[in-house]
């Protein structure tokens, strides 16, 4: 029921299914995930099949808000899953696809510092980083790792340079994933994590 002027309104079918059609217009329900733009899609859809006989106006409105609600509590609660998923690979410093020896992504980040292209090569310098670390068995194969997953395994076997690795993840981020652009400055503190950390050796266990 709305109110028009302070006068309550009775609706009748037609605009019961008009009034809730305008709803689902409405921007604010469009800016969720896809799959709760198709659940409000069909209940629109449904909406000119909705059987009324038998039914007052006042009972076809509220079936309808009332499947529409529903539509829009499940389909929040299955994409907010879908997001933590999709935010986790889009976090990944080395995807599966990406094969690329330390040597590879080294020489990939050499070529971006000429060509003057500094967030890839950031990019890259760190991904030889992790990659060199896998190589030398101080971290274990794990496509899909975030920077800052990557940064705390290896700090616990090389201790002395937890900072600078540290640092190297939240640059690797916010190059990567944010919108900062990275600099010659960028690239040589990047640089030198990856030789500090290709000469350093992991601490014995038990001192």
């Amino acid at each position: 029921m709305r109110v028009l002027s302070g006068v309550p309104v009775e609706p009748d079918a037609a605009q019961a299914r008009r009034w809730v059609g305008e709803e689902l217009l409405d921007p604010a329900y469009h800016r969720q995930e896809s799959l709760l733009q198709r659940g409000l899609t069909w209940v629109a859809e449904q909406l000119d099949n909705l059987p009324s006989i038998g039914m007052s106006n006042r009972t076809a409105l509220l079936v309808v808000v009332g499947v529409a609600v529903l539509v829009v509590l499940v389909a929040l609660r299955v994409a907010g899953p879908v997001r933590a998923g999709a935010r986790r690979r889009r976090t990944a410093v080395l995807h599966a696809d990406d094969r690329r020896t330390a040597a590879q992504l080294r020489d990939a980040a050499d070529a971006a510092a000429r060509a003057g292209t500094w967030s890839v090569a950031v990019a890259d310098r760190y991904r030889a980083v992790v990659r060199d670390l896998e190589e030398r068995g101080l971290l274990d194969e794990r496509p899909g790792r975030t920077a800052h997953e990557a940064a705390r395994v290896a700090a616990a076997v090389l201790p002395a340079h937890a900072a600078a690795l540290r640092r190297g993840g939240d640059l690797f981020d916010d190059v990567v994933y944010g919108e900062r652009s990275a600099t010659p400055d960028d690239d040589a503190t990047m640089r030198d994590l990856d030789a500090v950390v290709r000469a350093a050796r992991p601490a014995a266990v038990g001192a």
